[in-house]
């Protein structure tokens, strides 16, 4: 603002022959504070802005992100917002938190901008449509209705958010493992199946397949895997099963959608219902299948605490063969100087449910976060940002972003010839986000959470039945549910 009324000044005294000789006017400076969690996908956004960003407007911008650690990232931008420090002018918020911030008073309804800027509306009609129900919407809209309603922007529906960074689950897998002869050999005659080493064969990998690698990788200290002896125990699979933050959910889920069942259903409120839904017949079934391939896997599966991170780390130091984590995380593992496995590692598509036609249903929950602006911005922050928004969703920009470890939501970006090419798990990405779906956005979310995955870590642990822990789950929301008026 100081800089701003310099200007004026100036522009003031030019106006009046004070000041002579002058060719130009001095542009505002406005920096952008960007609440942001701290890994590859926003550190290379700091990075290329700093190096590459020009404002169409003429200002001198700064983008200074506050690069927080994922653990206490919610509990941090939380504690900002509510505070009334007005510290964030953009956020890059987890999908989930849109129903709780935008309620708040928190997060800018971006409708109007967005329908009077062509720039915008094109790029949000080029958006996948998962992306645009689960990053963009709130109330939350169903993916089919916006698929339905045919415009960028459908009728009664709020816009907030565009894709910073959007996440799908992926195969990571030990190529020189799965594709070793003597292993195909052996696992053929075992279970009459191929041991999957090229893309297209983990197409046709489903649960039960997944399980057998599980069976047939487990390897003990002093046994031989793929013609060398081990020195420790190796364990085949292995997918999230963490109490903190949502890493039970994010995987448990899948398999509830996979077999029919369902979470609670915000878009059909108030008429949906928690209890008989989340503890079905269908959901129960689907927790026991998740729950059954935890022994296969690494012990720290059977602890709570097989997060994200765990998982990756436990992949990069070659001791599991195939794990399902997100795009997001691919990098450091073909990274020499954090991975062992940096020369051995593959991606292919995540493992699902296969259905009476022979066809497999990988049903997942879809990952990565949108960015938002807040409410308290002046107008020409607002525009800056707004800027910022079609810079980082620009195809130029988003194509760097892709050929440096992240990804893109444009459909036009995902159909460029070279696109699958740039990184070797691309492909699996393109395939993997046509199967997203998204858990609530309400503003209750984190305690439906919270308990959620208190109760799951108590199965995965072994404390209580699948049966048990949906019960917990669902006589918790609905109750919940019902207080926040969004059961009937």
């Amino acid at each position: 603002m100081k800089t701003r009324t310099l200007s004026t000044l100036i522009a003031g005294a030019l106006g009046s022959g004070l000041i002579c000789g002058a060719s130009t006017a001095l542009a505002d400076d406005i920096t952008i504070t960007m609440a942001a969690p701290d890994w590859p996908p926003t550190r290379f956004m700091k990075e290329h802005f700093d190096k590459s960003y020009v404002s169409p407007d003429g200002h001198n911008v700064t983008l200074d992100m506050d690069f927080i650690p994922w653990p206490s990232f919610y509990e941090r931008v939380a504690a900002s917002l509510t505070s009334g420090e007005e510290k964030y002018q953009m956020v890059v918020t987890d999908s989930q938190w849109l129903g709780s911030f935008v309620e708040g008073g928190y997060y800018m309804d971006l409708t109007d901008r967005i329908a009077d800027d062509p720039e915008l509306l094109a790029i949000m009609e080029d958006l996948h449509p998962a992306l645009v129900s689960a990053y963009s919407t709130y109330p939350t809209k169903s993916r089919t209705y916006l698929e339905e309603a045919g415009t960028a922007l459908a009728p009664d529906t709020s816009y907030y958010g565009f894709p910073q960074f959007p996440d799908t689950y992926t195969t990571f897998y030990r190529q020189d493992i799965f594709c070793n002869e003597g292993e195909r050999e052996a696992f053929e005659a075992e279970y009459s199946a191929p041991l999957p080493c090229s893309y297209e064969d983990w197409q046709d990998v489903d649960w039960e397949r997944f399980e057998q690698i599980g069976q047939f990788l487990r390897r003990d200290a002093g046994e031989m895997l793929a013609g060398e002896e081990l020195t420790e125990p190796f364990y085949g699979i292995a997918y999230q099963a963490g109490k903190g933050y949502d890493f039970s959910t994010m995987q448990v889920n899948a398999f509830v959608w996979q077999h029919g069942g369902d979470i609670w259903d915000e878009t059909k409120a108030p008429e949906a219902q928690a209890e008989g839904v989340v503890n079905s017949e269908t959901a129960v079934k689907a927790l026991e299948h998740y729950l059954s391939m935890l022994p296969l896997m690494p012990p720290v599966a059977t602890t709570g605490q097989m997060d994200i991170f765990v998982m990756q780390d436990l992949f990069m130091q070659g001791k599991v063969g195939a794990i399902i984590d997100w795009v997001g995380l691919g990098e450091p593992v073909l990274d020499p100087a954090t991975s062992l496995v940096h020369d051995k590692s593959a991606f292919a598509v995540a493992p699902g449910l296969r259905k009476d036609d022979g066809t497999i249903d990988r049903t997942g929950n879809i990952g990565g976060q949108p960015f938002v602006l807040t409410t308290w911005n002046s107008d020409a922050v607002v525009d800056e940002s707004l800027n910022i928004v079609k810079w980082w969703l620009d195809s130029e920009t988003q194509l760097e972003f892709v050929a440096n470890g992240g990804q893109s939501g444009l459909k036009s970006v995902m159909a460029d010839p070279g696109y699958n090419d740039l990184r070797p798990w691309n492909r699996a990405h393109v395939e993997m986000i046509d199967w997203q779906k998204d858990v609530w956005h309400v503003p209750v979310f984190f305690e439906l959470l919270t308990q959620q995955q208190e109760e799951f870590d108590k199965a995965i642990t072994g404390q209580i039945s699948a049966k048990e822990a949906l019960d917990e789950v669902a006589e918790f929301q609905q109750e919940l549910l019902e207080d926040e008026g969004l059961i009937d």
